[in-house]
């Protein structure tokens, strides 16, 4: 054979040298495939689908969510829309909980409309007999979020759910906050938990990826195509280290949820808060909720500061040195942003009584992270 043949057919896979406590990173849009039978059987055909670490995170996240399948896409928002894409058709309707991830409420607003599907915003705080009393003959599913990812309304997904079948009607939460350890959404009767593995699977605030559970196996069927239908695909290096996040997150999210709780604690007794929302704390909206369902909280959580000028507001994020300046969360590092300007979608007003923020609380010591937003709330006062 000539050089260049040679150097195409040299160093096959065929048989690892080893075996390594993680999965190998398999770099490949064409999978070689057996035999010519293979090509037609329903073998895996083609690498977009996945390879074996897309496949490890794909068990391991069964695993996690106790799911009978999970599906992997880009990013959160990516498994969101498609996940509520895989079950509308035009001429349904979609009831969405009002406190819903801005970037949802836009593709319902911009695709969903455009597309025939008809949606509705519901009040966060509503009972599940209020909710359902919403729905019409068109109703196919409920988007359900709990907490809220800005002001932690908690939702009764588990009545909900149970409400929502009795109708016939699919119910799909996303369980960020829950990360799939803290809240189970398929043991409460969820049909469709989505992640933004992102946040804290990940962990490290460097890759992009979202995740799908569900149990039902016509469900299942229906993600699948969907995801063959759009050609959704996550590259192997970023399911690496989703699985690398998902190793240590039991070890890291018992670190957030310690250290939030110490810093909300602490917060509460401000004299420049007004109120603190987090639903782990006792007192606090939904905390009877978060009590009966969660086993723990993350880092995420609310406050209100007493009434001041934007100007105030932006002097008390500016005066911050530990916590960043910025829209995600679930990493390793404390986050901050002010929430009042992402309000003014919402269908139901709410009055917060002052100016409402979000802290990501990290894994940086929480007396530092207390030192530093003593500074910025005296600023604020000031």
């Amino acid at each position: 054979m000539e050089e260049e043949t040679r150097l195409i057919h040299a160093g096959k896979t065929d048989g690892l040298p080893a075996r390594t406590v993680s999965p190998p990173v398999q770099r490949g849009s064409t999978v070689l495939l057996p035999n010519a039978t293979a090509l037609y059987d329903g073998t895996l055909g083609y690498g977009r689908a996945g390879l074996s670490a897309q496949f490890a995170l794909m068990d391991a996240l069964a695993e996690l969510e106790g799911a009978r399948d999970i599906q992997l896409y880009p990013s959160g928002l990516a498994a969101m829309t498609a996940a509520i894409l895989a079950v509308l058709k035009a001429g349904d309707h979609v009831l969405v909980v009002d406190t819903v991830y801005r970037p949802v409420r836009y593709f319902c607003d911009r695709v969903l409309r455009r597309f025939g599907v008809a949606v509705d915003y519901y009040d966060a705080r509503l009972g599940a007999d209020d909710v359902l009393a919403q729905a019409n003959p068109a109703t196919r599913l409920i988007v359900l979020e709990s907490p809220g990812s800005l002001s932690f309304e908690m939702q009764d997904a588990a009545a909900i759910a149970a409400a929502a079948r009795t109708r016939g009607v699919l119910t799909l939460l996303d369980n960020t906050w829950g990360a799939g350890r803290l809240y189970k959404p398929l043991a409460h009767g969820i049909d469709i938990s989505v992640q933004a593995l992102t946040k804290y699977v990940c962990g490290h605030s460097d890759v992009f990826m979202g995740s799908v559970a569900t149990v039902d196996a016509g469900l299942v069927d229906l993600m699948k195509a969907s995801i063959q239908d759009h050609g959704w695909s996550v590259a192997p290096e970023d399911a690496y280290q989703a699985l690398r996040g998902l190793r240590t997150l039991a070890t890291r999210l018992d670190r957030h949820g310690e250290s939030g709780l110490a810093v909300a604690r602490w917060l509460a007794g401000q004299p420049q808060v007004l109120r603190v929302l987090h639903p782990a704390l006792p007192g606090a909206p939904g905390h009877d909720l978060w009590k009966r369902d969660y086993s723990g909280a993350c880092g995420l959580f609310g406050l209100v500061l007493k009434p001041g000028s934007p100007e105030r507001v932006e002097a008390f994020l500016d005066a911050l040195k530990l916590f960043g300046l910025g829209f995600s969360w679930g990493g390793f590092e404390s986050l901050a942003i002010s929430c009042d300007q992402q309000l003014n979608k919402r269908v139901v007003p709410v009055d917060y009584g002052g100016p409402l923020m979000r802290l990501h609380v990290g894994l940086e010591s929480p007396d530092d992270l207390i030192v530093d937003l003593q500074g910025a709330l005296d600023v604020y006062a000031g």
